[in-house]
């Protein structure tokens, strides 16, 4: 809810500064259609209702900033996450007088917050404030797109937008500030001209010396009332820190080491008080997932996830004991362990649970193009190039069809996993057999589409495995692919070899073939050493794919 609350509160606050900043940016045009645009657009935020949401909306917006500063237990963040904290504290401050100048005077003291009455207080009686409504013009703005953006950027569809909107979040601030300073540049131009200029604007707009200086005043409570809380929230936190560093705190076990955890702490605070990098796209704001972590010891002592979190869980299918390192609060021993790098993207975050290294049943489908090097000497490079991309095109719709996943591009062959995503894993080796048929269908089209390239037809070898495996996200940051590891690949891959031998086009282990149903003879069965093993491998050599059995 308070989350849903901070979002909610921050767009209604963000659709307001649109509605003065759209104005502000008519002012190139005339200061006569900025006041009747500012007028049309502040007519809805000036009834009850609009000033009630707004006010709310502030008041929401300004106690959760407190209250997260509160409950954070350790200030330890990123960038982004330290300058949307500073520049939203700033923001009161370099806004009071604004303020209390427009919407407080007029309704408490009469004033008419005019266009003409602010640029002549702001560029001709005090200049300085047109710098501070300048600064405050960003600071705000800065503030709404970090934050923004972070929200944006766990869905999917922000990647394709991300340019088009970092345009329009350019060129808002610059058409408002264009149009402030040039309305201003007017201004100070004609009261320079007209020494009555100032003297008349103040008394048309209710403006008088005592005015001013109780909207100074007012101004000033503002400002002294915003910094006594934001210490009020940081001296509760050092208090509460004496008091807690006098208990035995519970340890948090990490591959990296062991620390403790202040009560009320999360995972992630923990490790970022300690200066363990983990991976937090979203502030820990529950809305990426990068901060996954597999609860190896202590998940009994937890709390179960509460909406917030399980939501997110359930978004990527998340397995038992994977929980959100920026939502776990430990009151006892817990031992974690990361499930993504630290240097995770937000595109990381979508990556399914259960796919960041543990093991599993999967079938393993290895494929090797024969021929291949006979086939470099006999065709130029890009010819070369054009045929290998075809058959790769091929051998991934083939996959596509038959519930496969390409894993790995091995030069003149691939690596497939089937069952990867299939709610049993047993389905795997059928869904694997429906796959080297359509492969083979392919490859025999390809020969006939492509006789007058080739130097001879191409012939490829596949090998099926199932068994357990290491599965997940592998591979150097940035670089990441859904792989498998372990002693059913390499079984894998010893299979696919000895489809030459065997002179076959496909070999699959007995294993898969018993769990696919596959009606065999077993006098068709072979066996054979694997390099690195004790134990040989079992499997059918099949000159044709058969239909299943079930």
């Amino acid at each position: 809810m308070r989350s849903r609350l901070r979002l909610g509160s921050a767009l209604v606050l963000l659709s307001f500064v649109l509605c003065h900043l759209a104005a502000h940016g008519t002012l190139l045009v005339s200061e006569s259609l900025a006041s009747a645009v500012l007028a049309a657009l502040m007519r809805p935020w000036r009834s009850a209702a609009g000033t009630t949401l707004l006010l709310g909306a502030f008041l929401v917006h300004y106690g959760n900033a407190l209250w997260s500063i509160w409950l954070r237990r350790s200030l330890r963040l990123r960038g982004w996450e330290w300058a949307q904290l500073l520049l939203g504290l700033c923001i009161p401050p370099l806004l009071a007088l604004h303020v209390a100048t427009t919407r407080i005077s007029e309704s408490a003291l009469g004033t008419d917050s005019s266009y003409a009455y602010l640029l002549t207080l702001y560029w001709v009686l005090a200049p300085y404030l047109g710098l501070v409504q300048a600064a405050a013009l960003l600071t705000v703005w800065i503030h709404a797109m970090i934050g923004l953006h972070f929200w944006l950027r766990t869905k999917a569809w922000y990647p394709r937008w991300r340019a088009l909107l970092g345009a329009l979040a350019l060129l808002v601030p610059t058409l408002a500030l264009a149009g402030f300073v040039g309305a201003g540049n007017q201004v100070a131009r004609e009261a320079d001209k007209d020494p009555k200029f100032a003297e008349r604007t103040l008394e048309d707009a209710n403006a008088t010396r005592e005015v001013r200086e109780r909207t100074d005043r007012i101004a000033a409570a503002i400002v002294l009332t915003h910094l006594g809380l934001v210490l009020l929230v940081l001296a509760a936190r050092v208090v509460r820190r004496k008091i807690q560093e006098r208990r035995r705190p519970p340890v948090l076990t990490h591959p990296a080491c062991q620390l403790p955890v202040l009560p009320g702490a999360t995972v992630l605070e923990t490790l970022r008080e300690h200066g363990i990098p983990h991976a937090s796209v979203c502030g820990g704001r529950a809305r990426c997932t990068t901060c996954r972590v597999l609860v190896t010891r202590g998940l009994e002592s937890l709390p179960p996830p509460q909406p917030l979190e399980a939501k997110a869980l359930a978004r990527i299918g998340a397995t038992t004991g994977t929980r959100l390192a920026c939502q776990v609060r430990p009151s006892a021993d817990l031992s974690v362990t990361p499930l993504l790098a630290a240097d995770a993207s937000a595109a990381d975050g979508f990556v399914p649970g259960g796919l960041e290294g543990t093991e599993r049943p999967i079938t393993v489908m290895f494929v090797d193009l024969r021929g291949s090097t006979t086939l470099g000497e006999a065709k130029l490079p890009y010819d070369v190039l054009f045929i290998l991309n075809r058959f790769f095109f091929e051998m991934k719709e083939a996959m596509a069809a038959s519930n496969g996943h390409y894993s790995q591009f091995t030069g003149d062959g691939l690596m497939a996993l089937y069952g990867l995503h299939a709610a049993d894993p047993d389905t795997g080796p059928a869904d694997a057999l429906r796959g080297a048929r359509e492969m083979l269908m392919r490859v025999e089209r390809l020969n006939r589409e492509l006789a007058r390239e080739l130097p001879q037809p191409l012939v490829i070898g596949i090998g099926i495995h199932h068994a357990e495996a290491i599965v997940g996200a592998m591979g150097p940051p940035r670089s990441m692919i859904i792989t498998a590891i372990g002693d059913t690949v390499n079984t894998t891959a010893r299979l696919e070899s000895l489809t030459k031998e065997y002179g076959c086009p496909v070999i699959i282990s007995r294993r898969a073939a018993e769990v696919a149903g596959l009606d065999l003879p077993r006098g068709s069965l072979h066996e054979a050493p694997v390099k690195g093993k004790v134990q040989t491998v079992q499997f059918h050599v099949l000159q044709t794919v058969p239909e299943l059995a079930r």
